[in-house]
C-alpha cells in the first residue's frame, strides 16, 4: 500500500511538471511447458493480457517432454514449471528443490489428454483393444513420464502384467508419432495434440482415451522453494493471471456438469490455441483438454502418483503429497 501510494505521488508530481511517468519494468518470467492444447490456460493468459496486468511479461520455453522442465526449473533456466508430472518431478520435490503450487488439466471422459494407439500393421495383426497390449511394444516419451504413469493405469485396469509390454522411451512425442505410424512400435501414448494428425489421416488407430477409462491428474504448475519463499508477490500474481486464463479457458469449452461444450468465447479462444499448437480449428474443438478454473490439485491422484513411482522404483524414499504441495498457493480439489 504504502509502495502504491507514493507511485501516486509521484505519478501526480510529475502530471504537474507535464512530465510523462516512466512505466515500470514487468517482471520477466519463463515458463517451461509442452505445447498441447491442455496448455490453454496459459496461451489465453498471455494473449489475452492476463499476465501483463499482473504486471509480468510472461514467456513460454516449450520442451518435448516433462521430465526436463522440472530440471529446467531446478537449474535456473525458467522460473516456473507447466506440465505432467514425472520422476524428475517428483524425486526434487521429496528432495526439497521443487514445491507445486497449482494444478491445471485432467484427463476426464469427453476432455482428451492421453490417448492410447496402435500402429496399422499391429491393429491388422488383431491389436484392437486396450485390454490386449500385453505382448506389445508402445512407445512412451520417457521412463516415469505423465504417459508412462498413463500406461500404467490402463495395464491396472485390464490386469495386464506390465511385464510383457516393451516399453519404448523415444525422448519425444514427435519420435512416438513417428514409430507408431512407421510400425516401429506396436502402439504409442501420445497427446491429443499428437495424435490428431496420425487419426485423421489414417496413420494409426485409437485404442482409446486414458480419461475415459479411470480421470486423473496430468497436468501440475511448479516453481523452486527460494521463489515461493523470496518472490510471494510474484507467485501470487502469477497464480491470478494463470487462474484468469484457465476460467476463460473452462467457460469456452465446457458446459454443465463439467460435460465438453462450447460456450460463446469459443470462437475467439480457438484461433489462440491454434498460434500455439498448429492444428486446425477442427482438431483443436475436437482434441481440447479440460482446465480446471481454479487451477485445484487432485491431491489423492497426485499421492497415487507418488506411491507408484516409489513402487517402480523410481522414487528412493516413499513421499507424501502434502510435504511436495505448497499449501500457501495451492488450492485441493474438493474430496481430494
Amino acid at each position: 500500500m504504502a509502495l502504491q501510494q507514493s507511485m501516486r505521488l509521484l505519478a501526480g508530481a510529475m502530471l504537474l511538471l507535464g512530465q510523462s511517468v516512466p512505466a515500470l519494468a514487468l517482471d520477466h518470467v519463463k515458463i517451461g511447458t509442452l505445447l498441447t492444447t491442455g496448455g490453454a490456460p496459459q496461451y489465453i493468459a498471455i494473449e489475452k493480457g492476463y499476465f501483463a496486468a499482473e504486471g509480468i511479461d510472461a514467456e513460454l520455453v516449450p520442451f518435448d517432454a516433462g521430465q526436463p522442465v522440472a530440471v529446467a526449473t531446478v537449474a535456473g533456466a525458467i522460473e516456473f514449471g507447466s506440465a505432467g508430472f514425472s520422476s524428475a518431478l517428483y524425486t526434487l520435490a521429496a528432495q526439497g528443490e521443487l514445491k507445486i503450487i497449482a494444478g491445471s488439466t485432467y484427463d476426464r471422459p469427453h476432455f482428451l489428454a492421453a490417448g492410447i494407439l496402435a500402429s496399422n500393421a499391429a491393429y491388422a495383426a488383431g491389436l484392437h483393444s486396450l485390454k490386449q497390449l500385453g505382448g506389445h511394444s508402445v512407445g512412451l516419451t520417457q521412463i516415469g513420464s505423465t504417459y508412462h504413469y498413463a500406461l500404467e493405469l490402463i495395464v491396472q485396469k485390464y490386469a495386464i502384467d506390465m511385464a510383457t509390454i516393451r516399453t519404448l522411451p523415444l525422448q519425444s512425442f514427435a519420435n512416438v508419432a513417428s514409430a507408431v505410424s512407421g510400425g516401429q512400435a506396436d502402439a504409442g501414448v501420445l497427446t491429443a495434440a499428437g495424435a490428431a494428425p496420425l487419426l485423421q489421416n489414417d496413420r494409426a488407430k485409437l485404442l482409446g482415451w486414458v480419461g475415459d477409462e479411470t480421470p486423473w491428474q496430468v497436468t501440475l504448475v511448479w516453481t523452486t522453494p527460494k521463489i515461493a519463499n523470496e518472490r510471494q508477490d510474484l507467485v501470487k500474481r502469477f497464480l491470478r493471471a494463470f487462474r484468469k486464463g484457465s476460467r476463460a479457458a473452462y467457460d469456452a469449452f465446457v458446459g454443465p456438469g463439467g460435460t465438453r461444450k462450447d460456450g460463446p468465447t469459443a470462437p475467439e479462444m480457438v484461433p489462440i490455441i491454434q498460434k500455439y499448437v498448429k492444428l486446425s480449428r477442427q482438431q483443436i474443438e475436437a482434441n481440447i483438454g479440460y482446465s480446471d478454473p481454479e487451477l485445484r490439485i487432485d491431491v489423492r491422484d497426485v499421492q497415487r502418483q507418488l506411491d507408484w513411482y516409489h513402487s517402480q522404483g523410481m522414487l528412493k524414499e516413499s513421499a507424501k503429497a502434502g510435504d511436495i504441495i505448497d499449501s500457501r498457493y495451492a488450492m485441493a480439489l474438493p474430496g481430494s
